[in-house]
């Protein structure tokens, strides 16, 4: 270990122990919690079931920078190098066009044989997977309508495909000893003002129930469900609204997901967390970065992320949110995309376990003053040697010096695609 690190952090640890924060016992904390990186960020949405199909349901990726990802082998490779590079606990999240089959299979016909090869490289990697659905990209999902579509037929394929999608994540957790969240998101809307606004909620209702409808172990499985403001072809109606999920979350007992991008540009996740928690029992919590809308940006250290992270630790609800990232940018190399998103999320977390136990003390006593002047003071506090430090110490990139790794593959691996 280097000397100037390991200096500045016994000077750090000194000045938060003045502060009662032990900063041994905060990496160990954060050694704790991983985070669900999502494998859709290298290669642009596409999957391995018609790579070179166009992406529908809202979503759209920025960019065509060299080198995506272009089958299971070649996405792992780069998984493997991003997680490498990034200190703490990974999990992957996986879409279900990522299954790996010689031959074509119909979503609705898709089973955990297609996807063994992610559960043997977890396993050599020790991580856990979690899953979703993929409602997107085909043919039966063109009109943006799928689990709420007024075709009993339509609705089967993709009631069908959700079914099957859970029996594989529920393989994932009793493969890997760990549960697989599978979040169900649909981009099911209208452009335009819709007449009948309630008929597609019924149905969507009705085709969730079924879904659902058959226990599976929550030590290998939990569901969750995701709504949104609006996307693009449904910027009108959004047949998935949040309040949607909400209440049906709060009434069926599955985690509700957050997705930081899904609300209005004027609210942020961060203040929804502890209300929600007060009524669902977990979470999961899709982290990006939104830019006037829904754009799926990479994580930044901003304020947004920082106050989830705040929120997190504060009301010591870790236990209790999934925390996954979700966003995908072909603008940049892609997995110096996961590694600068992810990194930023641990980043946030460790801030947040190093804050003073002086700031609820202080408003427990009603002493404002001093609660304000803490929060500020505490924004300047050394906690950059730490993450240094813990980077180091567990063997990873100190500062941007990951950038090095990422570039040699880029020459030797990516430019070669």
């Amino acid at each position: 270990m280097t000397v100037p690190i390991e200096a500045a952090y016994i000077l750090a640890r000194e000045s938060f122990g003045k502060l009662g924060v032990d900063t041994d016992a905060a990496m160990t904390h954060l050694d704790q919690v991983p985070i669900s990186m999502h494998c859709w960020q290298g290669d642009d949405v596409r999957g391995f079931e018609n790579p070179s199909g166009q992406l529908t349901g809202g979503i759209q990726v920025s960019g065509s920078y060299p080198g995506r990802a272009r089958d299971g082998d070649e996405l792992r490779a780069d998984l493997e190098l991003a997680m490498a590079l990034i200190p703490g606990p990974k999990r992957l999240n996986l879409h279900a066009i990522y299954l790996e089959s010689a031959k074509p299979v119909e979503r609705d016909a898709i089973l955990p044989e297609h996807f063994q090869g992610w559960v043997d490289w977890a396993k050599e990697k020790t991580i856990g997977l979690d899953f979703n659905p993929s409602c997107f990209s085909h043919a039966l999902s063109k009109d943006n309508l799928t689990l709420s579509h007024p075709d009993a037929a339509i609705r089967r394929f993709w009631i069908d495909h959700c079914k099957a999608s859970r029996k594989i994540s529920a393989h994932f957790g009793r493969s890997l000893g760990t549960p697989s969240v599978m979040n169900i998101w649909v981009p099911d809307g209208s452009k335009d003002l819709p007449v009948d606004r309630y008929a597609p909620r019924q149905r969507l209702r009705e085709s969730l129930d079924e879904i659902i409808a058959e226990p599976l172990p929550s030590e290998f499985h939990k569901d969750a469900v995701e709504g949104k403001l609006f996307g693009i072809g449904a910027e009108s109606y959004t047949v998935g609204s949040n309040e949607f999920y909400l209440a049906y979350a709060t009434s069926r007992k599955v985690l509700l997901c957050l997705d930081a991008g899904h609300f209005h540009p004027t609210e942020v996740v961060s203040d929804k967390l502890s209300s929600v928690l007060a009524f669902v029992d977990e979470v999961l919590l899709h982290v990006s970065r939104p830019v006037r809308w829904d754009s799926d940006h990479i994580v930044l250290l901003d304020d947004e992320t920082q106050a989830i992270a705040n929120e997190l630790v504060r009301g010591d609800v870790l236990g209790r949110v999934h925390i996954g990232l979700d966003y995908f940018d072909a603008s940049i190399n892609r997995i110096a995309a996961w590694v600068i998103g992810t990194r930023n999320m641990r980043k946030a977390l460790l801030r947040a376990m190093l804050e003073p136990p002086r700031l609820a003390e202080a408003e427990r006593n009603g002493d404002l003053s001093s609660r304000l002047a803490f929060m500020e003071e505490q924004k300047s506090a050394p906690w950059a040697a730490v993450w240094d430090f813990y980077c180091e110490s567990r063997e990873k990139p100190v500062g941007g010096a990951w950038l090095d790794r990422v570039r040699s593959y880029e020459k030797d691996v990516l430019s070669n695609r």
